[in-house]
C-alpha cells in the first residue's frame, strides 16, 4: 500500500469521526496558536522599542561625569580628545539641565509649563537626530554668545503659542529670563506633556549660566558607526580615567548597549513564553496517541481482516503513523490561521506592527508533524503487532 493510498484512508477516518477528530486537535490548535501569538508580539515590542531608541541615535555615548576638586574636564579638552580621533568619533555636545518653569508674557503663574529645559551645543541635533518643522537648531554663535535662543517641542509651541509656526519669532520666559523661539521640533508621537513632543533646548553656555557654574558634568558623544561603539566608548573611559583619576567618577553608557541588553532579555522573556506555550503541543500529542490507541481497539477487526488478505507490517504501520501525521497536520494549519489572525488583531490592539513570525511558523508546524508522527508510532506499532487469527476473533 502506498502513501497516497494511506493519506487517502487517514482522510477517510477522519472525516468519519468529525468532531473526535477536532477534539484530537484541540491541543494542538492551541499550542501553535499560542507559540505564534507569543512569538509575534514579542518581535512586535521589540522592534518598537528597538525604533523608539534608534531615533535618538545609537552611536551616541553618554558621558556622565562627577567633578572632584581639581579633577575635571573643560568642554575644549573633550573637543581637542574628540577632534584627536576623526575614525572613531563624529560630534560631541555639551550637556546641562535647567529646572524650573516655561510661559509666555500672556499667561499666568497658574498656566506656567514645569518642566526642564536642556542645554546643548549645536551638534546635539545630528547626534540625536532630531529633526525640526520651523526654524533652525542652536548655533555655535548661541553657544558662543551665551544668547537667549531656544529650540521647543510641538507641545510647548502648542500650549504657549497655539499653533508650531507661529511660535517662530515670539518670546518665551524660562525661569522668569525671555528667550526667543528660533525653531520647533518635528512632531514625533502625539504632542501630550508624557511625549518626547515636550522638549526644551536651549545653549549649554547660557544653562550653566542660569544653574551659576561653569563646570559641564554631561557630553554627549556621536561615534562614526554602530560598529564602533563598543571601541569607543572604552577608548573614552580610557581619557576620562587619564583625566579624573578614578572610574567612580564617570560613567560612560551606550543606547546600542542597552539595546543589546534588552534584545537579549527579550530573546529569553520569549523562549520561556514559548516553552510554556510548547506544553500544549505536548498535551496535544498526548491526546493524539490516546486517540489513536482507541481507534486501533475499535478497528481490530479491521486489522484482522487486512493482515490475512495480505497486508504487512509496514502497511499497517504506516496507515496509523500517516492517520496521526494527517490528524497533526491539520491542527497545525488551523492553528496557524488562528494564531496569525490574532496576532494581527492583537498588534492593532495594541497600536504595534505585529506581523506573524514565519520562523515561529514553521517552527510550531515542524513541531506539530512530528509530534503527530512520534505519537502515532506507538499505536500503529501496537496495530501492526497484532495476530491476524486474535483480530479476527475481535467484536
Amino acid at each position: 500500500m502506498g502513501i497516497t493510498k494511506s493519506f487517502t484512508m487517514a482522510l477517510s477516518s477522519i472525516v468519519s469521526n468529525k468532531v473526535r477528530s477536532l477534539l484530537t486537535m484541540l491541543g494542538i490548535i492551541i499550542g501553535i496558536a499560542s507559540v505564534i501569538i507569543l512569538v509575534s508580539i514579542m518581535n512586535g515590542f521589540t522592534k518598537e522599542i528597538t525604533s523608539m531608541f534608534d531615533d535618538m541615535g545609537m552611536t551616541a555615548l553618554t558621558v556622565t561625569i562627577t567633578p572632584r576638586s581639581i579633577f575635571q574636564i573643560e568642554p575644549d579638552e573633550f573637543y581637542e580628545f574628540v577632534e584627536a580621533h576623526p575614525d572613531m568619533l563624529s560630534n560631541l555636545s555639551p550637556s546641562s539641565t535647567v529646572s524650573g518653569s516655561f510661559k509666555t508674557e500672556d499667561m499666568s503663574g497658574d498656566d506656567a509649563i514645569s518642566g526642564t529645559c536642556s542645554g546643548v551645543s549645536e551638534a546635539y541635533m545630528s547626534i540625536q537626530r532630531l529633526n525640526l518643522s520651523f526654524g533652525r537648531f542652536i548655533s555655535y554663535a548661541d553657544c558662543e554668545n551665551k544668547s537667549r535662543s531656544a529650540v521647543i517641542g510641538t507641545y510647548e509651541a502648542l500650549e504657549m503659542f497655539g499653533t508650531c509656526e507661529n511660535a517662530i519669532g515670539k518670546v518665551m520666559k524660562i525661569n522668569g529670563s525671555p528667550f526667543t523661539v528660533v525653531g520647533v521640533l518635528e512632531e514625533k508621537e502625539d504632542s501630550t506633556e508624557s511625549s518626547s513632543d515636550n522638549a526644551v533646548y536651549i545653549p549649554y553656555t547660557t544653562a550653566l549660566k542660569m544653574n551659576g557654574t561653569n563646570i559641564v558634568n554631561q557630553y554627549t558623544v556621536d561615534v562614526v558607526n554602530e560598529d564602533m561603539v563598543e571601541r569607543a566608548k572604552a577608548l573614552v573611559e580610557s581619557f576620562l580615567l587619564e583625566k579624573m583619576g578614578d572610574d567612580e567618577y564617570y560613567r560612560v553608557t551606550s543606547l546600542k548597549s542597552l539595546i543589546d541588553t534588552m534584545t537579549d532579555i527579550m530573546g529569553k522573556m520569549e523562549m520561556m513564553l514559548v516553552s510554556i506555550a510548547g506544553i500544549s503541543l505536548l498535551v496535544g500529542g498526548i491526546g493524539i496517541m490516546n486517540i489513536m490507541l482507541v481507534s486501533v481497539s475499535e478497528r481490530t477487526r479491521e486489522i484482522g481482516i487486512r493482515k490475512s488478505l495480505g497486508a504487512k507490517h509496514r502497511h499497517i504501520m504506516s496507515q496509523f503513523v500517516m492517520e496521526s501525521g494527517v490528524v497533526s497536520c491539520i491542527g497545525g494549519v488551523i492553528g496557524i490561521l488562528l494564531g496569525s489572525s490574532f496576532s494581527m488583531l492583537a498588534g492593532n490592539a495594541l497600536d504595534m506592527d505585529v506581523a506573524p513570525s514565519v520562523g515561529a511558523i514553521m517552527l510550531s508546524f515542524g513541531v506539530s508533524v512530528g509530534i503527530g508522527v512520534a505519537f502515532g508510532f506507538l499505536p500503529a506499532r501496537k496495530a501492526a503487532r497484532l495476530n491476524p487469527i486474535d483480530a479476527l476473533r475481535s467484536e
